[in-house]
């Protein structure tokens, strides 16, 4: 039939466990005529491809990425997308030695560029930064959910929600001017053409894509109202007895972020910097890296220097707050490197665990949770004030928040990495049509944060068409999460104003416009009455909101569903968020256990196969996907999820018993023959099995593995590490 499921090998936990699922899938969705295969994207690949050029023949391999930037323009895409690595420097820095050590021929990273040379492998390696891959791949919006069976499982079995303390003292500190909020000017565009970026006359960026009808939107946050602001919350924390904490996305907003993160550092550890600023600028200390890559660097110094420094550095911690930590037993701190801690996965269990954070001593402390820029800030600001005053979220009633969000052509800041500066000088920052119209136009300072976003016509209306899409078919209320004090949410209202009323004449909904506080505080009433909302939002609101009320109501983002209707027709199907995926690796190297739960692929393969069946792919793959959609139902019916301590069943025993439903399934189906005769054996094989193969998986539990390398595993090492029963590998390869 030709259909080709894309499967993209990425990076850490999930990457782990396709060593284990992919052969699983290879055979069942084979049966059906239909090709699964991967394609690497992950961080050494995209590294590795990025150098192909000037790697040995046999060190080379193609940049699947671009591959599938292509595909994805393309009405036959169909791709399950796992969650990947979006780098940060240390993290990339990290790989590179990696790959290094493996005998891969690459240069190494330069921090400070100063030859063209050196300024090119930079530009090379930047490729490889931050949300690289997110912005090639989402050529279409995103419908977010979870599915029925996954909330009934949740009500079902609750996770654990610590309740507030009475008195809670947390809050979320913000800037209340000279943000990114406060500063914001956008535009529709009224035809095609060019655009320049420039700073004092100086063209920093030539844009030659603009479309008529685009919305252009920049703005800047003060460097200096930044680290006043900051200076303002440490004081506050330590006056209030808080943990002092700071929550950005350093990785998708991969040259914004680390900058505020680096002022964060300087500002926290003020003192230290200015004693030692001879030395620091004399061994290349960048703040923007966090004290991770300065406690590196100091190495460099005599041993007399770096206890001085160190002591320096435990006095400033004696003078500030405690501060949140990421590992307090080894002393990792907020500030170690800015992917540490992401907003969307650090906030969430701020709420989970009534107000607090881990400090230096292992214990829970209420925290004051710093977030900038207003823009999004409000609405963490409203759920945890919401928590305070109600008290904690009860899974077992709370309504589902599903989302569509507008992603689609990089929208928004999602997609400002190229157009993102730091002036270099005081001056005016200017974005200018072809005639030299000035269209925006700010008075900026050396070091403050500016950059421009876009949003593209076709992207915002398509979105629109999601949203009323989404609430005819379920009946539910649509909440547009837009501020029309905000200069860019105005023109994307006058779009909602626009395009909406020809999808509402085909059938009325109910929608509401609102600002992100005051759609949190409506959203979170209908919650607390077991009522489910469709929130509708810019890019980093679908970001955050999709953790955030996963994680409350389901205990993880990983469990929800991620359909992205692509433009050109196809389909991207993602599976969950890998933001504790670091974690997950450590243990399972240390204890051969891996707590990864894959129902996220589970339900983007059910939904691949969907689309396939609903475009005329046969009834083979209707019965394939009926048998998995009933294997998924299975799965949870009878809690076959990981678990969490090493001796339980992990990650390899939830793919048996995926298969062994899924067989089931398709053996007592009757519509086609030829698949209930095929897997009637394989399903009969592994039901009888079933204790020898756990016992073969619990035998390696507690067993320290070697997977050959944490960026880049060695495949065969990998294979043996995550498919260690031999009854289990005999039954699934000998499926014809």
């Amino acid at each position: 039939m030709g259909q080709t499921i894309v499967y993209t090998k990425i990076d850490e936990a999930p990457a782990l466990a396709t060593y284990s699922l992919f052969p699983i899938l290879e055979k069942f969705i084979g049966s059906t005529g239909v090709n699964i295969e991967q394609r690497d994207i992950s961080l050494a690949g995209r590294v590795i491809a990025t150098f192909s050029d000037i790697l040995p023949e046999d060190q080379r391999q193609p940049d699947e990425l671009a591959y599938l930037g292509d595909l994805v323009q393309k009405p036959e895409a169909n791709i399950i997308k796992l969650p990947n690595i979006s780098a940060s420097i240390p993290q990339l820095k990290a790989c590179i030695a990696e790959l290094q050590e493996q005998g891969y021929k690459l240069p190494d990273f330069p921090e400070n560029p100063q030859t063209d040379e050196e300024k090119a492998i930079r530009e090379k390696y930047a490729t490889c930064l931050g949300s690289a891959v997110n912005p090639v791949l989402r050529e279409g919006n995103s419908d977010r959910r979870a599915a029925k069976v996954v909330k009934e499982y949740a009500k079902k079995h609750p996770h654990r929600l610590k309740p507030f303390d009475k008195n809670c003292k947390a809050k979320v500190a913000y800037m209340g001017k000279d943000d990114f909020y406060d500063n914001e000017q956008s535009v529709i565009t009224d035809k095609a053409g060019k655009v320049t970026i420039e700073l004092n006359g100086k063209v920093l960026k030539e844009l030659n894509d603009v479309e008529k009808d685009e919305v252009l939107s920049s703005s800047f946050m003060s460097a200096k109202s930044l680290s006043a602001f900051l200076d303002e919350t440490i004081d506050e924390a330590k006056k209030d007895d808080l943990l002092w904490s700071i929550h950005l996305k350093a990785t998708m907003m991969k040259v914004s972020d680390p900058v505020i993160f680096g002022y964060a550092v300087r500002e926290f550890y003020k003192d230290v910097f200015d004693k030692f600023a001879k030395e620091f600028e004399e061994i290349g200390i960048n703040q923007d890296l966090g004290m991770g890559d300065l406690e590196n660097k100091i190495k460099k110094l005599h041993r007399e220097k770096q206890e001085e420094i160190v002591n320096a550095i435990n006095e400033e911690y004696a003078k500030r707050p405690n501060i949140a930590m990421v590992d307090s037993d080894k002393g990792i701190t907020n500030l170690h490197f800015s992917n540490d801690i992401i907003i969307d996965a650090s906030l969430p269990p701020v709420i989970r665990e009534g107000g607090k954070m881990w400090n230096k001593d292992g214990a829970l402390q209420e925290t004051l949770a710093v977030i900038p820029d207003r823009c999004y800030a409000t609405m963490y600001e409203e759920i945890l004030e919401d928590a305070k005053k109600n008290g904690q979220f009860n899974v077992t009633t709370m309504g589902h928040v599903s989302n569509v969000g507008l992603m689609a052509k990089k929208a928004e800041e999602y997609g400002s990495h190229p157009t993102t500066f730091k002036p270099e000088e005081d001056g005016v920052m200017e974005v200018k049509d072809e005639e030299g119209n000035v269209l925006m136009s700010h008075q900026v300072q050396k070091g403050d944060i500016w950059r421009l976003y876009r949003a593209k016509d076709v992207a915002i209306k398509d979105w629109i068409r999601l949203a009323h899409e989404r609430a005819s078919l379920t009946g539910l209320p649509a909440v547009f999460w837009l501020d029309s004090f905000r200069a860019h949410d105005a023109n994307i209202i006058k779009k909602v104003v626009q395009y909406l009323p020809e999808y509402i004449a085909q059938k009325d909904i109910e929608y509401h416009i609102m600002a992100p506080k005051q759609a949190m505080r409506f959203t979170l009433k209908r919650v607390r009455k077991g009522l489910d909302t469709i929130s509708v939002t810019g890019n980093i609101l679908r970001d955050y909101l999709t953790d955030l009320f996963p994680i409350l109501e389901l205990g993880t983002s990983a469990k929800m569903m991620s359909i992205v209707p692509l433009l050109a027709g196809g389909g991207l199907f993602e599976t969950g968020a890998g933001g504790s995926a670091p974690k997950h690796v450590e243990q399972f190297l240390n204890e051969g256990h891996l707590r990864w739960d894959s129902l996220g692929e589970f339900l983007a393969l059910a939904e691949s196969l969907r689309m396939l069946s609903q475009k005329g792919a046969g009834e083979k793959v209707k019965v394939m996907n009926d048998a998995l959609d009933k294997a998924n139902a299975a799965y949870l019916d009878n809690d076959k999820s990981p678990g969490r301590k090493a001796g339980q069943p992990d990650n390899k025993a939830s793919h048996f018993y995926l298969a062994m439903y899924w067989a089931e399934a398709l053996a007592n189906q009757d519509e086609d023959k030829e698949l209930a005769d095929k897997f009637a054996p394989v399903a009969k094989a592994l039901k009888e099995n079933e204790d020898k193969i756990m016992e073969e998986f619990l035998s390696v539990e507690g067993k320290a593995q070697d997977i050959g390398g944490y960026y880049h595993a060695d495949d065969k090492k990998a294979q043996n590490a995550m498919r260690p029963s031999q009854t289990l590998n005999n039954i699934i390869d000998s499926i014809g």
